[in-house]
């Protein structure tokens, strides 16, 4: 065989190599001779090679999106389900948890509220939800209550037009988290209820509180009026989780006192 026969299917993979990169496929660019190279010892398809070659780049660029949305989402780092102990905390049932993570009730805009002491993982449990959420193609955002504020403050004169586009009310899931642990004025009660008068029906919405419901008009100066109008949108279309159990920090300070 002569030099130029052997030298024609590199020109092919080649050519074919750069038409994958001139329509944007370089991920099945960088593997095509790989795959090929398996196809031949494997005898496999044209169509097996092609689905191949098309199943990498779109797994490629999912992997890229979820490493994307999650650093752009404020997520805390290392708080997944399947680090999540559900034998530490019997009073979550672990079926519930499970259906919320196939992310229907995002679907629906249903607000999510996870009430329960300080350390029993109810931010864990959102924030797992909210991996969970950017896995299945959803825009998510993660505020604590105070960096919230401080956000809405800096939009307090903004126009209703130009507030949609903000982050914190135009995500698919807005996870806000430790509400309660401090009482609101009167002007932050007010734009809290800005935020979840737009984003009622239009969002869903998770919130941690150390507060049950009754306690709410506490939170928001006093007025319970308000806190009426907020828990009226917040619960309409809910879960509400509600955990009782020991704190995970304090795991280690038990053992020590034993």
């Amino acid at each position: 065989m002569s030099k130029s026969t052997k030298a024609q299917p590199a020109l092919e993979i080649d050519g074919t190599r750069e038409k994958l990169l001139q329509l944007g496929l370089g991920h099945a660019a960088e593997a095509l001779v790989e795959e090929l190279t398996a196809a031949v010892q494997h005898g496999s398809s044209a169509h097996r090679v092609l689905e191949r070659l098309m199943s990498i780049e779109v797994g490629r660029r999912d992997e890229r999106r979820i490493r994307t949305s999650l650093r752009l989402s404020g997520l805390p780092p290392g708080m997944t389900l399947g680090e999540f102990d559900f034998t530490f905390q019997p009073s979550i049932e672990r079926r519930q948890v499970e259906t919320l993570a196939t992310c229907a009730f995002i679907r629906e805009h249903l607000t999510l509220l996870v009430q329960g002491p300080p350390g029993v993982g109810k931010t864990h449990l959102c924030v797992a939800l909210g991996i969970k959420a950017i896995e299945h193609g959803f825009s998510v955002a993660f505020y604590g209550l105070e960096d919230l504020l401080h956000e809405m403050r800096k939009d307090a004169d903004v126009s209703p037009h130009r507030l949609r586009r903000k982050k914190y009310f135009n995500v698919s899931y807005l996870v806000v988290d430790e509400v309660g642990f401090e009482p609101m004025t009167r002007e932050d009660a007010g734009l809290f209820f800005r935020l979840v008068n737009y984003r009622y029906c239009r969002g869903s919405t998770a919130i941690t509180t150390n507060k049950s419901v009754k306690d709410w008009p506490g939170i928001f100066a006093g007025d319970e009026a308000l806190a009426a109008a907020i828990l009226d949108r917040l619960l309409h279309r809910s879960v509400v989780l509600n955990i009782r159990g020991r704190s995970y920090r304090l795991q280690d300070l038990e053992k020590l006192l034993k």
